[in-house]
């Protein structure tokens, strides 16, 4: 785990110290991480910019940052079109294999 230091305005601030105070979180750290998870999942667009950031990066593949968007591989192709980002192929041969059998069963030509 990495430390990350927020300059947060102090409404805000006293806000995290009171759900920390009433005993809702265990600590500053646990309110934020819930906060973030709960934005995220509020928010697809900021999943699939923050999936295509990563996979700019490197640190998700293709699959991977489809399957965190909650995308399907063809429509995290397109969002990563239209960020210009460019596709690499950092996807493991098991990876690819996965996603030729997800499009074989979408479009209903599943042999097994």
């Amino acid at each position: 785990m990495s430390t990350m230091t927020l300059d947060l305005p102090t409404a805000v601030r006293d806000e995290v110290s009171a759900a920390v105070e009433a005993g809702i979180y265990a600590d500053e750290e646990a309110f934020v991480a819930d906060a973030v998870r709960t934005l995220l999942a509020a928010r697809p667009d900021v999943r699939e910019a923050v999936a295509c950031r990563l996979y700019e990066r490197g640190v998700y593949s293709l699959g991977k940052a489809a399957e965190w968007s909650n995308l399907d591989v063809e429509q995290m192709k397109l969002a990563l079109h239209r960020r210009e980002i460019e596709r690499t192929a950092p996807e493991t041969p098991e990876e690819v294999e996965a996603m030729a059998r997800a499009a074989l069963r979408t479009s209903g030509r599943d042999q097994s």
